[in-house]
């Protein structure tokens, strides 16, 4: 993803994704790699279901992939890592954004 792409309401849910500190530190966290829901729990300590509130705002947004996998035992695990994405907010890469903003009576 890259900020060319973005649509004004793209943007804003990227920033919303982005504007809680759970999520920075998700993302710093996914910077090492790919990692499993409960590994990611204990190392960044919170609860698995405000994990996968988190998760699912940053999947939503495009800047994590999430992956269901079986484990050598038939258990399911769930993997996320963090999308090839760069962003470079400028005055004018937000003025783009900005005029392609559905109206909020669209919304």
């Amino acid at each position: 993803m890259e900020m060319k792409d973005l649509t004004g309401d793209d943007l804003l849910v990227v920033c919303a994704a982005l504007g809680n500190p759970h999520r920075l530190r998700i993302m710093a966290a996914l910077e090492k790699g790919r990692q499993y829901v409960s590994l990611l729990a204990r190392e960044l300590e919170i609860s698995r279901p405000l994990l996968h509130m988190h998760l699912q705002k940053l999947e939503a947004a495009g800047l994590v992939r999430g992956e269901l996998e079986l484990s050598e035992e038939g258990k399911a695990v769930k993997y996320f890592e963090p999308t090839d994405f760069q962003l470079k907010l400028t005055p004018k890469t937000i003025g783009d954004a900005v005029s392609t903003l559905r109206r909020a009576s669209e919304s």
